[in-house]
């Protein structure tokens, strides 16, 4: 087995030209941080980036920022707060759900999974945020897309299509992002004892109000316990941030306050507590139990969720929380995954698509990870792979068997 861990972006090509030469397929990785994630691979050499590392640009002025692909993203951060500043995506942390160390992700990571976090509805997912990249093909050819200011778009945005990619295309080697003012402060609005579908209304009402509500999540009773220490313990949980300047958040506080008056108790967490309770949502630490048990990643019509989760609950046994406004629903699995039944009713219940992000290796195996494409989608994504790694040694099925 062989492990390259190049320094620099010439190694990287050199690596890979390696790999075609020898028809010998490759994983990449940057700290591994993710590498449970998607089906489990079956190659005896790897690509590993964490020594690519370090900002290659940043002007705070410009709200931009370049860096290599195995800079880890808690470093990132770090750089962006002393500035005042912050990937205003929310990128989520996989390390606590995986039993692994957190603050480990990488950029690289970061773009090849496409990370977002609760402020998804607001702002977006990385793509959104992606200015360029500089990518090392499955050919073993280095090209640049895209650059460093946002209006850069000629022909295919190949920038945004290395998002999702799950280095199943090519090597992202520098990354080029913008960056956001953080907001002066924030805080939370708890709504207390509501059932799923009544926190469903609830937070529609809210994001559908002049509140400009920046995230909203549902806890169940018996989910709410598990973040900020218990806190919240004794009744669901639903949570509605807000995030701005101090008057205008103090504002929104009071309008929602009365428009949710007759929902229920209302209290508020601020500042620190808020997020670092966000930050939890995000990293999904009430199912972070250091078990394989199977969790799910679904994407769905909000206002349909609440349904999914109790028909599951009627032939199995599973914990589920909300986020996104009920767009984003997690699911952990007593026992075995249960992916048809999940993918029916998700077909049931408006569409939408199940991702399983955790489970044993065995079982990453047997089943079809990510959501299954139609027949069209996944021949344009074998004919996209086809273009990019023709020899299909990057990450080869890490998304679907065989390609």
């Amino acid at each position: 087995m062989t492990i390259f861990s190049p320094q620099t972006e010439g190694e990287i090509v050199d690596a890979v030209q390696w790999a075609l030469s020898e028809n010998a397929p490759v994983e990449v990785i940057g700290h591994g941080s993710k590498r449970l994630l998607g089906r489990p691979l079956q190659t005896e050499h790897t690509i590993a980036l964490s020594s690519y590392s370090g900002v290659t640009l940043y002007e705070p002025d410009e709200l931009v920022l370049s860096a290599k692909a195995g800079t880890p993203i808690a470093e990132l951060e770090s750089l962006l707060a002393a500035n005042g500043q912050a990937f205003q995506f929310e990128p989520m942390d996989y390390g606590p759900l995986l039993a692994q160390p957190s603050g480990k992700g990488s950029l690289g990571g970061l773009l090849a999974t496409n990370l977002c976090g609760p402020r998804r509805l607001k702002y977006g997912s990385a793509r959104d945020h992606v200015l360029g990249v500089r990518v090392v093909s499955g050919r073993g050819e280095l090209f640049k897309s895209g650059g460093r200011v946002v209006k850069n778009v000629t022909g295919y945005d190949l920038s945004k299509g290395m998002a999702s990619s799950w280095g199943t295309l090519g090597i992202a080697t520098e990354i080029t992002v913008k960056v956001l003012p953080a907001p002066e402060t924030e805080t939370t609005l708890v709504v207390r004892g509501l059932t799923d579908d009544e926190a469903a209304r609830a937070m529609a009402m809210a994001m559908g109000s002049s509140g400009e509500v920046a995230s909203a999540a549902h806890l169940p009773a018996n989910v709410a316990p598990r973040v900020i220490e218990g806190q919240l313990t004794g009744e669901a949980a639903t949570l509605l941030r807000l995030e701005g300047f101090a008057p205008s958040v103090n504002d929104r506080a009071i309008m929602l306050k009365g428009l949710l008056a007759s929902a229920g108790t209302i209290h508020e967490i601020s500042r620190k507590t808020s997020r670092r309770l966000w930050r939890e949502v995000r990293d999904v630490i009430p199912f972070a139990d250091g078990t394989e048990r199977p969790v799910w990643r679904v994407s769905m019509v909000p206002m349909e969720a609440y349904k999914l989760v109790a028909s599951l609950r009627m032939g199995a046994a599973v914990d589920a929380f909300y986020d996104w406004q009920g767009g984003l629903v997690w699911l952990r699995m007593e026992g075995e995954p249960e992916a048809e039944a999940v993918r029916a009713l998700i077909r049931k219940y408006g569409g939408g698509h199940a991702t399983l992000v955790r489970a044993s290796v065995s079982v990453r195996a047997a089943l079809p990870v990510f959501e299954p494409q139609p027949a069209p989608l996944a021949a344009l994504s074998k004919r996209l792979k086809q273009q990019f790694d023709p020899s299909g040694i990057l990450n080869p099925g890490r998304m679907v068997a065989g390609v």
